[in-house]
């Protein structure tokens, strides 16, 4: 379980294909992260990578190990190369949930639509598939690369899917890879827990 607040920014350095490179296999990460606490973390905990929760497998000083399956890679984006990722660390009983509940768990991925400066903050909108549109409601929370954001807008598109729109304050820019995202960047997306279980209740009041 996490909570959508991200605690570093870490860095992708190696990626390393797992059963010789077989097309149904996955890769082997290193991350490097400074900034990151690795003190506490022990082989086998869990950590969010730009929102996809994975498990330790090594670590020696600042950077960690984890693996990757050919299914978590067909799902998500920003987990098969070099590059900066989103890290937090599992939630831990007595830490304060400032975010929203977060279970790690991409459930598909959004296309940015636009990304640019307004004001101090930033205009994020993000298209969003049919089969995910349905959980997001005005003011309701989304993870986007691991990062907890609140919808400010929906709008429903003729195809059922739907645009949002988010606006991320400077510090959330500056902290986060987000800072990077371009229009046409696909971003990994996971809805909020509580809009999942309502929509599972509804379905079966109608049956």
């Amino acid at each position: 379980m996490f909570t959508g607040i991200v605690a570093a920014v870490g860095k992708i350095i190696e990626v390393t294909p797992l059963l010789g490179g077989r097309d149904d296999a996955g890769v082997r990460l290193a991350i490097q992260a400074p900034g990151f606490s690795l003190a506490a973390t022990k082989l086998g905990d869990s950590i969010a990578i730009q929102g996809a929760c994975m498990t330790v497998v090594e670590f020696a000083g600042d950077t960690f190990k984890v693996d990757v399956s050919r299914e978590s890679l067909n799902r998500t984006a920003g987990l098969n190369a070099a590059g900066e990722v989103n890290l937090e660390h599992a939630l831990r009983l007595g830490d304060s949930l400032d975010g929203h509940i977060v279970s790690g768990h991409v459930d598909g991925l959004g296309n940015v639509t636009r990304f640019e400066p307004v004001g101090e903050s930033w205009d994020l909108r993000i298209g969003v598939p049919a089969d995910l549109a349905k959980y997001l409601a005005y003011k309701g929370s989304i993870t986007v690369n691991g990062v907890s954001l609140t919808v400010n807008r929906v709008d429903d598109q003729p195809d059922g899917g739907c645009e949002i729109r988010i606006n991320l304050i400077p510090h959330t820019v500056q902290v986060t890879t987000l800072k990077a995202l371009r229009v046409g960047a696909s971003v990994n997306l996971e809805i909020d827990t509580i809009a999942r279980y309502v929509e599972r209740m509804m379905s079966l009041q109608k049956n």
